[in-house]
């Protein structure tokens, strides 16, 4: 039992302490001083495992902050790609529209020209007289025979070389529509005509031409003369049939010619 305190005989060494009902006794200033730790260490314990949980929380939402701001960014992104490729959609169908519309037009017009031109050639035929014997003067040029279609020279010769003084008359074979008249490579100046069955014949290195682009020509009717120019070693004329479209086959003038009276004498 701890004796009676007397504090003022004890002063700042001891304190009365409670040991019970109706029981004081003294406490050393060792046992005050542990009970006084003890007393101000818990709640500081308590004090740092409530900040620390605050601060958990804290950055958990600030986490969760963060989280949302890139979800918020990447849906941001998503639409505005979605946007940009619908734009470019709308873009690129309107484009197409507008292409396709040109391409209609120009088909228009290519077939309108085509039906002018059929017109043409319908009307050529009818003015054609039926195919009768004639001389190499009478229905193509007056002239001498030089070089025939086929090899020459280790190369293919396309066509037959008539050879003629400057000035003379080159005539059309047959009826048809002037697909060209004026300057063309390696002839100087040349005719395509376009006759009813189709056939396109060339007439190259001309000296002067009296025909237009266009026009409805007759058999036996003069549309040029024999001339020297471009690629040529001497004053000509060089005669090719082509087949299937201008340039497509270029094939042996000989027997069509030979149809229409026109006899060059080449095999």
């Amino acid at each position: 039992m701890s004796p009676p305190c007397d504090i003022g005989r004890l002063g700042g060494l001891a304190a009365c302490r409670s040991y019970g009902p109706g029981r004081l006794g003294c406490a050393s200033r060792h046992e005050l001083n542990g009970h006084d730790r003890r007393r101000t260490h818990r709640p500081a314990a308590r004090r740092r495992r409530g900040g620390h949980g605050a601060g958990d929380r804290l950055g958990a939402l600030e986490e969760a902050e963060e989280e949302q701001e890139a979800a918020d960014r990447a849906a941001w992104l998503t639409v505005r790609d979605r946007e940009a490729a619908a734009r470019a959609a709308v873009e690129a169908e309107a484009a197409a529209q507008n292409q396709l519309q040109a391409s209609r037009e120009t088909y228009d017009r290519a077939a309108a020209d085509l039906a002018e031109l059929e017109r043409q050639l319908s009307t050529a035929g009818a003015a054609t007289p039926s195919p009768q014997l004639r001389t190499t003067g009478e229905g193509l040029v007056a002239g001498r025979v030089t070089s025939c279609y086929g090899s020459r020279s280790g190369a293919q010769h396309n066509g037959v070389d008539i050879a003629a003084p400057i000035g003379t008359p080159i005539y059309a074979p047959d009826g048809g529509v002037v697909l060209h008249a004026g300057t063309a490579n390696g002839f100087g100046y040349a005719i395509y005509l376009q006759h009813p069955d189709g056939t396109i014949t060339v007439y190259g290195h001309i000296n002067h031409y009296f025909v237009s682009t266009g026009q409805v020509v007759n058999a036996g009717e003069q549309i040029a003369e024999v001339g020297n120019r471009g690629q040529s070693t001497g004053p000509h004329l060089h005669f090719e049939t082509h087949t299937g479209g201008l340039f497509a086959n270029r094939v042996n003038p000989v027997p069509w010619l030979a149809a229409r009276g026109i006899s060059l004498g080449c095999g």
